[in-house]
């Protein structure tokens, strides 16, 4: 892989990074603010890396913990804006921050993400991948990042990596916030949110309503500002029958309207996107060594045009029965996991369409000594295409002195959406698109200092394409423009530098990204995916203030597959602050794009310029 370091302003940026030692970051859990305790806590528990709750230290895999406090301080707006920051992540989207929002990972496609909600697995069979726009920030507690495939755990969809995403949960007593904020384009947002409960029972509600006037998204369109609205709840109660028996239910309701300027011109549509998430689950510990988790889950993914007339709604149902046993140092995990699909959109045959898949999943975790070592294996049974097997192995060897080496390999695939093989474009003859991952890495942990360096190689065959031209799809008629076929060969390759340090009162946090995401049979890059990212970050408290600034640049695109339309790259700056206003009250501000840069990260819509964030928090002490 060729790595750019023709980028001068890049170049110095990374030098600047590496003079203070260790300066570069593993995760933001890792790397606590500068107005945080110095005293050494312990590390943070994770569930992505396994779907048992490891603590971070103990993980061999690529995986980063972003908490409420880091989301706070960072200032961002949407989910995407957080996954981003976290480093190995591009984003793209179609104007405004509630436009059609695509999530690379490692340079993969969108739809080889793996995404759940308080344990929810959420996609979209329509146009596969979860639909990021609407999941609601305000909402989220924290969010764990796993990347490298994973489908030996997770099954279909984790080619490139795991998002799991947590909304808040319940709190002994009684805990209360509020807030209101006010930003560019008229934006006004107003929340709440209640924790409380006892030994038996705990709870935690969250309400949140946005709106904006928005900005003219697409200049060459309907002359007009395309805003949005949005309201969103998340609930969540656990009840405790036992110390061994715990009841838990969960919910999240995101209902989001934007405007957009319609396929014809001076015409308004509205897009209307409704998620719904729930879940229960029943954690039982019958021993010492031995524990089982069982959950039923809902993701629903609605999505509507008006007055252009589309329509689609994705169903997904889980039953999973988690077993653990506890032998020693190491950790033996059986699954047993039914997932149902049914997607109801006008463009498939039948017009609602459905179908199963069955698993068993197997796990083994060591950690002893020098070594830690984690093997899963998993086979799936889709009720359209058979049987599929993936597994995958990885370790990691404690060189002494904070430093871990580790290395791992492992296969994924993702089963074709039901659009993909039943709408008037697809084919019923459509193949799992299939990944083969190689990565090795090491990494350095010791106080506040980080880092960690990753090579990684994810080859997919099978890719499934929109292929151009009349074809002979499902419906044989051979009258559209095209079909969906498995015609692609893509590697994506790279190498992850990341870490952070505490200087004085200064916390420092840098990603930086080599990335080459590559159409193996066109030898063209593939759309939108840059070559190199980066992300500088520092916070600091200066006489009751804390204040932060970060640096984000991402090289340039191109954004169709022939590799003729250029996007140049860019670079922007985000700088925020924030004071606490009595025992109760703090005010925030953020500016993002202070120097009002004019980029694209899609061609032909509009990205916003400089905006200001004003926020006022109420927390019951």
């Amino acid at each position: 892989m060729k790595v750019p370091f023709s980028h001068a302003a890049l170049s110095m940026a990374v030098a600047a990074a590496f003079s203070s030692p260790f300066a570069f970051a593993q995760s933001q859990a890792e790397a606590p603010s500068a107005n945080q305790a110095r005293a050494p806590e312990l590390a943070p528990v994770v569930v992505a890396a396994t779907r048992s709750e490891v603590p971070i230290t103990d993980v061999v895999a690529d995986v980063t913990l972003v908490d409420r406090a880091e989301i706070e301080r960072s200032g961002a707006t949407t989910l995407a804006e957080v996954l981003t920051r976290s480093g190995g992540i591009m984003m793209n989207h179609n104007g405004g921050p509630t436009g059609t929002t695509s999530v690379y990972m490692r340079g993969a496609e969108t739809r080889f993400t793996s995404v759940f909600i308080d344990g929810v697995r959420v996609d979209s069979q329509s146009t596969g991948g979860a639909p990021w726009e609407a999941v609601p920030l305000s909402e989220v507690d924290r969010v764990e990042i796993l990347r490298g495939p994973a489908a030996a755990i997770y099954g279909s969809d984790a080619m490139a990596g795991v998002v799991q995403i947590f909304t808040r949960e319940g709190a002994s007593g009684l805990q209360a916030s509020a807030h209101v904020g006010l930003a560019t384009h008229n934006t006004r947002e107003v929340g709440a949110s209640l924790r409380g409960g006892n030994d038996s029972v705990r709870y935690a509600v969250g309400l949140n309503a946005e709106r904006s006037d928005g900005y003219d998204i697409k200049l060459d369109s309907n002359p007009d500002d395309d805003g949005y609205k949005r309201q969103s709840f998340s609930g969540r109660l656990d009840w405790t029958l036992s110390p061994a028996h715990v009841l838990g239910v969960n919910a999240l309701v995101s209902q989001l309207d934007s405007d957009y300027d319609g396929f014809t011109d001076g015409q308004d549509d509205v897009a209307s996107h409704d998620l719904q998430t729930v879940g229960a689950d029943w954690k039982a510990t019958w021993s010492d060594t031995y524990k089982t988790r069982v959950s039923v889950t809902q993701g629903v993914d609605k999505y509507e045009t008006d007055p252009s007339p589309y329509k689609t709604k994705t169903d997904i149902t889980s039953y999973l029965l988690r077993n653990e046993w506890a032998m020693g140092a190491a950790t033996l995990t059986a699954d047993l996991e039914r997932r149902e699909d049914r997607l109801n959109n006008a463009s498939t045959t039948p017009e609602s369409t459905k179908r199963t898949q069955n698993a068993l999943a197997l796990g083994y975790g060591l950690r002893s000594g020098l070594h830690t070592l984690q093997l899963n294996v998993r086979h799936d049974n889709d009720s359209e295409f058979g049987g599929h097997n993936t597994g995958a192995v990885a370790y990691g060897y404690d060189l002494g002195a904070g430093w871990q080496a580790t290395a791992s390999v492992g296969t994924a695939f993702r089963a074709p959406t039901l659009f993909h093989r039943f709408s008037i474009y697809g084919s019923s003859d459509l193949k799992a698109e299939e990944a083969r991952n190689v990565e090795a890495g090491v990494r350095f942990r010791q106080g506040a200092n980080h880092f960690k360096a990753i090579a990684y190689r994810n080859k997919v065959k099978n890719l499934i394409d929109y292929v151009a031209g009349p074809g002979d799809c499902i419906n044989g008629s051979g009258d559209y423009a095209g079909c969906y076929a498995n015609v692609g060969l893509a590697r994506y390759t790279g190498l992850s530098l990341g870490g952070g340090s505490r200087v004085g009162n200064v916390v420092l946090g840098a990603t930086l990204d080599f990335m080459n995401p590559e159409n193996l049979n066109t030898g063209m890059r593939l759309p939108r995916r840059a070559k190199t990212q980066a992300n500088f970050n520092a916070s600091t408290d200066v006489a009751g203030w804390t204040l932060g600034g970060e640096l984000e640049y991402v090289g340039d695109r191109y954004d169709d597959a022939a590799n003729t339309v250029k996007l140049p790259s860019y670079q922007l700056l985000h700088v925020s602050v924030s004071k606490p206003l009595g025992d109760q009250w703090k005010l925030r501000a953020r500016i993002n794009n202070l120097t009002d840069k004019s980029y694209e990260s899609v061609r032909g819509y509009v990205t916003e310029g400089r905006t200001l964030y004003v926020g006022l928090v109420w927390e019951m002490r």
